[in-house]
C-alpha cells in the first residue's frame, strides 16, 4: 500500500550546493508541511547558524563604523560633513533595526562595543592620519549615545 506522503514532495529537489536560494524555500515548505524526513537537516542547521553569525557581524560592523565615524568627527573638524552625518545615521538605523530582531545581541551590545572599539580606532586613524594616542583608550560613548539617532559630538559647521 503506497501513501501519497511516501512520494517526495519535490520531484527534483534543489541542491544546496547548486542553488541555495531555491533550496532554502523548498526546505521551509517541507518544514511547514511537516515532511521532516525530507528536510536536509545538516544543511538547514548550518544555514541557521550562519544566519545568526551574519546578524552578529552586521551589528558588530555597524557599531564599528559608527564609533569610527564619531571618533573621526571629534578628532578632525573637517570630517563634520553631511556625508559623515549620514553615515553615522545609517549605522544607527542598522543597529536599531537589527537589535529589534535580535534582543540577545542588544543585551550584549556593551561587549560588542568593547570588541569592535580597537578596529574603530584603526579606521579613525586611517581616516584622519592621526596617531593612536589621539584617541581614547576605551570607547568614550555610552550605549544610549550610540543608539540616539540625533546625537552628535558637536555640530555641523555653518553652511554645510
Amino acid at each position: 500500500m503506497s501513501l501519497a506522503k511516501d512520494k517526495p514532495y519535490f520531484a527534483q529537489p534543489s541542491d544546496y550546493e547548486d542553488d541555495v536560494h531555491a533550496w532554502a524555500f523548498e526546505q521551509a515548505q517541507l518544514l511547514r508541511l511537516g515532511r521532516f524526513s525530507e528536510v536536509d537537516l545538516p544543511n538547514v542547521i548550518e544555514e541557521l547558524e550562519s544566519l545568526g553569525r551574519e546578524v552578529q557581524e552586521l551589528i558588530s560592523g555597524a557599531y564599528r563604523d559608527l564609533i569610527a565615524a564619531l571618533l573621526e568627527w571629534e578628532a578632525d573638524p573637517s570630517s563634520r560633513t553631511r556625508e559623515n552625518a549620514t553615515l553615522i545615521l545609517k549605522a544607527r538605523f542598522t543597529i536599531e533595526d537589527e537589535e529589534k530582531e535580535a534582543r540577545s545581541l542588544r543585551e550584549d551590545a556593551k561587549r560588542t562595543v568593547e570588541a569592535v572599539y580597537p578596529d574603530a580606532v584603526h579606521l579613525a586613524m586611517a581616516a584622519t592620519g592621526l596617531p593612536r594616542g589621539c584617541f581614547p583608550i576605551e570607547c568614550p560613548y555610552e550605549l544610549a549615545f550610540l543608539r540616539d539617532l540625533d546625537a552628535l559630538p558637536g555640530s555641523l559647521p555653518d553652511g554645510e
